[in-house]
C-alpha cells in the first residue's frame, strides 16, 4: 500500500524539483556504529549477524517516513512497508539478488529471510526478478572483506532511481568496541542529511539495546 504525497503541501517540494533535475540527486554518508552489544546478542541466539543488523536495517527504515518515499512517474510516494533487496553471496564469489519481506519481529523475519539467502545461493547469476526489481525497498549489501571509510555505487543514469542504498563493511575491535562501517546512500530530493544522521542514530540505539 502506498500513498501520493501532495507535493504544494510538502515543505520539501522545492528541494525535490530541484535535485530530481540532477543527472546524480543521490548523496552518501559513512559512518562507523558500534556493534559490541548486537554482535554478542546474535551469537548468543545462534543467529546469522548479517541478517540481525539487516532486520534492525529494516525496522528503522520503517520508522522514519523519508525512507519510505519513492518516486514513480514524477511523483512521490509514501509506502507502509519497505522490504529488503539484498546481495546474497555465493562460495564462488558470485552474488544474486534476493527479496526479503519486513516482518515486525526478529523472530518472525527470520525464518523467511533464510529461506530466501539459501535459495540464492543454490543459485546461479544475478536472480533479478520482478520481486528484486520493486521500488518497496532498500538495496543492501555487506562487504565483509574491506574496512571502508567511503563507498559509491554503480548508477544507470537513465533510470529514475529512488531507491535507498545501504552497505556494510568488515568489523573491527578498537578500544574494546566492535566497529562497523556503514554507508547510507539516498535521494537527495527526498531527504536530507538530518535524515540519513537520524537514520544512523536510530540504528546506533537499536545496536545498543
Amino acid at each position: 500500500m502506498r500513498t501520493e504525497l501532495q507535493l504544494d503541501h510538502w515543505n520539501r517540494k522545492e528541494h525535490f524539483q530541484f535535485f530530481s533535475g540532477f543527472d546524480e540527486p543521490f548523496f552518501g554518508i559513512v559512518a562507523e556504529l558500534d556493534i559490541t552489544h548486537a554482535y554478542q546478542k546474535a551469537k548468543a541466539a545462534n543467529a546469522s549477524f548479517f541478517l540481525y543488523y539487516l532486520y534492525q536495517t529494516l525496522k528503522v527504515v520503517n520508522a522514519i517516513e523519508e525512507f519510505r518515499y519513492r518516486i514513480a512517474e514524477g511523483k512521490v510516494y509514501c509506502y507502509d512497508t519497505i522490504h529488503a533487496s539484498p546481495t546474497i553471496s555465493r562460495d564462488d564469489t558470485t552474488f544474486g539478488f534476493g527479496f526479503i519481506e519486513f516482518k515486525d519481529t526478529f523472530e518472525s523475519f527470520l525464518p523467511g529471510a533464510l529461506t530466501e539467502t539459501e535459495a540464492v545461493r543454490q543459485t546461479s547469476g544475478l536472480c533479478l526478478s520482478d520481486q528484486t526489481g520493486r521500488i518497496d525497498v532498500i538495496h543492501f549489501s555487506a562487504i565483509p572483506w574491506t574496512r571502508f571509510t567511503g563507498l559509491t555505487h554503480a548508477r544507470h543514469f537513465a533510470y529514475k532511481d529512488s531507491v535507498p542504498k545501504v552497505s556494510v563493511g568488515k568489523y573491527y575491535t578498537q578500544h574494546g568496541k566492535m566497529l562497523l562501517p556503514v554507508a547510507v546512500n539516498v535521494h537527495h530530493g527526498l531527504m536530507d542529511g538530518y535524515h540519513v544522521g537520524k537514520f544512523l542514530s536510530e540504528l546506533q540505539s537499536l545496536f545498543n539495546q
